[in-house]
């Protein structure tokens, strides 16, 4: 095991903060493993590039001999995490929550250390709380405190309704560092005040308080918002190396520079075309995933159907023929959502359009407004990086 200052060196490394740097410094001259704390909830069936940024963190404390503790919040689930949100979150069924929970299980291995990983579901504890715990729970939370969130006070000041029950969030996660006895927990800078909850609860637990340490925000494929499934910008861990590449080659140059320290480690090479430095970006995300041989086929795969524009022999995918005409920026947004999970406005379709960018079996389609019928096997290109085979 590296010493103490050896390890804090390296566990500093990309962090927006650590709260704080002297008590995270302390636990390591325990010498012992410290229980390193990360919460999910079973939202949806994914994990994305912006989860795998805070596993990564994890697996650099594994690696230091330290244990994970990943909590599956199948009960904060129910929920929903607010965070960031300006309307209340819409209940998931327990059905739909279980589902998830096993397929997240299945993805997060493929970043962390199984060995030195301990599952928990929150559910173990808070299925077993009575109706006086939760009212010993909540007297240790006040609204003044509570409505020190960001987005909590957002909402309250344009009278956009706020329930109780999404109060009770911030406090059952810090509950959950309670119930594990965390030495450290992870999350995304929006989770600051959850992780901070957490360190008050252990306190008036008479524990020692967990250090807090926060990850820089992943932009999602937008290139505004955070990356998150709900919002549908994301490039899940579970995604086909083609389909990885593809949407890493979609996003712009600015979100590719801002991208690529976070998820390659190192600085963007300089004066190389933009094109290869994304090329280089997106191989290096399929090949953590998926391993070199994979990342090089997608590669070769985009060569083939974007850089020597040979879409007719290419492992293209799939939309189904709509079964009536449509016009042509109707049409393109259909197969940006439908195939590809992407929301473009109408505004950036009508600008490909009028570029020249979107054809049709290699015919330049310049006026939105055209109707067309497409056939079985004709290949629709949307843009530079995007084109699908109608079936």
């Amino acid at each position: 095991m590296k010493s103490p200052q050896e390890q804090f060196d390296i566990l500093r490394s990309g962090a927006t903060a650590i709260i704080s740097e002297n008590e995270l410094l302390e636990k390591l001259k325990e010498n012992r493993p410290l229980r390193v704390k990360l919460g999910f909830d079973p939202s949806s069936p994914d994990i994305h590039l912006g989860h795998a940024l805070i596993l990564g963190k994890i697996r650099q404390f594994q690696d230091l001999g330290h244990q994970a503790v990943i909590i599956i919040g199948d009960y904060t689930a129910l929920i929903g995490d607010p965070t960031g949100r300006s309307k209340t979150r819409p209940a998931l069924e327990p059905e739909q929550i279980a589902r998830n929970a096993r397929t997240y299980q299945e993805q997060i291995f493929k970043i962390i250390d199984p060995e030195k990983t301990e599952i928990r579901h929150n559910s173990e504890w808070f299925s077993k709380m009575t109706y006086a715990d939760v009212l010993k729970l909540n007297g240790q939370m006040n609204v003044a405190r509570m409505m020190e969130r960001d987005d909590f006070k957002k909402r309250f000041e344009s009278g956009i309704s706020i329930t109780l029950t999404e109060f009770q969030y911030p406090l059952m996660q810090g509950h959950d560092s309670v119930m594990i006895r965390s030495d450290v927990e992870l999350g995304g800078n929006d989770q600051l005040f959850n992780n901070l909850v957490g360190r008050d609860l252990q306190r008036d637990d008479g524990q020692s308080s967990q250090v807090v340490l926060v990850m820089p925000i992943l932009e999602g494929l937008d290139g505004v918002q955070k990356m998150s499934k709900s919002l549908d910008n994301y490039i899940g861990v579970a995604e086909s190396p083609q389909s990885m590449f593809g949407k890493a080659m979609s996003i712009s140059d600015d979100l590719m520079e801002r991208w690529y320290p976070l998820l390659t480690g190192g600085s963007m090479p300089a004066l190389e075309h933009p094109m290869k430095n994304k090329k280089c970006l997106a191989h290096a995300i399929c090949a953590k995933y998926h391993g070199i041989i994979e990342a090089d086929a997608a590669l070769m795969d985009f060569e083939t159907r974007f850089s020597k524009k040979d879409l007719a022999s290419a492992d293209l995918p799939e939309m189904i023929n709509p079964t009536t005409s449509l016009a042509v920026l109707e049409l393109v947004e259909h197969a940006y959502h439908t195939v590809f999970s992407l929301k473009k406005s109408r505004g950036d379709i009508r600008k490909l359009i009028l570029q020249g960018s979107v054809q049709i079996d290699g015919e330049k389609i310049t006026d939105p407004t055209l109707k067309v019928n497409l056939k079985s096997g004709s290949i629709l290109r949307l843009d530079k990086t995007h084109a699908v085979k109608i079936s």
